[in-house]
């Protein structure tokens, strides 16, 4: 009598090609460990057997000592070159409040927002974005680290120290920024244009040293 599952089951032949299309399936690459993940594995695995009784007994303890010295020394050396993880300075510099607001665009996208301002004779709209995008670039560019809640002044100060000799254009646009946000003075072509001026001027330098 043949039961009804024997219909299912496969000889050698079948088994075999079901299980060769099986393992080419992606999910089973994607599992390989990587060579990398091999070199680890086998660096960890000998640094165990060292500190092992029979490890411990081939090498001696001298070798032992040397051994975790080079390992220590490797990882301080790694820091002191790399420091701790960093993550993009762009999407750093978008998640902090600027001048008081949280504004996530970048510094050429205030840019644009302050020309497109600027064409339709927005002028103060142009001088706030323009400001901005100053004190974004230069925050793109880890080239200052002005404290939370920092005014403009502030960062004209901390700019000043990077670019010191356009300390006065920078007083000077932040007194445009403040007179138009805080004391609602208009601004004009003139002080956007300045403005403008200084912002390219220190997107195209690139200072040597930059204080801590």
């Amino acid at each position: 009598m043949t039961l009804p599952f024997e219909r299912f089951v496969p000889d050698g032949d079948e088994a075999r090609r079901w299980a060769e299309q099986e393992l080419a399936e992606p999910r089973y690459d994607e599992a390989r460990p990587t060579w990398f993940d091999l070199l680890a594995r086998d660096v960890l695995r000998y640094l165990t057997d060292l500190f092992t009784p029979d490890g411990g007994g081939q090498v001696g303890p001298l070798a032992l000592v040397i051994v975790c010295v080079v390992i220590v020394s490797a990882l301080i050396a790694a820091l002191i070159v790399w420091g701790r993880p960093r993550g993009s300075r762009a999407v750093r510099a978008a998640g902090r409040s600027l001048l008081g607001e949280r504004d996530d665009r970048s510094a050429t996208q205030l840019r644009s927002d302050a020309d497109r301002a600027a064409r339709a004779g927005d002028w103060d709209a142009a001088t706030i974005l323009r400001f901005r995008a100053l004190a974004r670039g230069l925050l793109e560019r880890d080239l200052i680290d002005p404290a939370p809640g920092a005014t403009a002044q502030a960062i004209a100060r901390d700019t000043a120290h990077v670019f010191p000799d356009e300390h006065a254009a920078l007083r000077d646009a932040a007194g445009a920024f403040d007179d138009v946000r805080y004391l609602e003075h208009p601004s004009s072509e003139a002080r956007y244009r300045a403005l403008s001026a200084l912002d390219e001027r220190l997107a195209a330098r690139h200072p040597e040293a930059v204080p801590a």
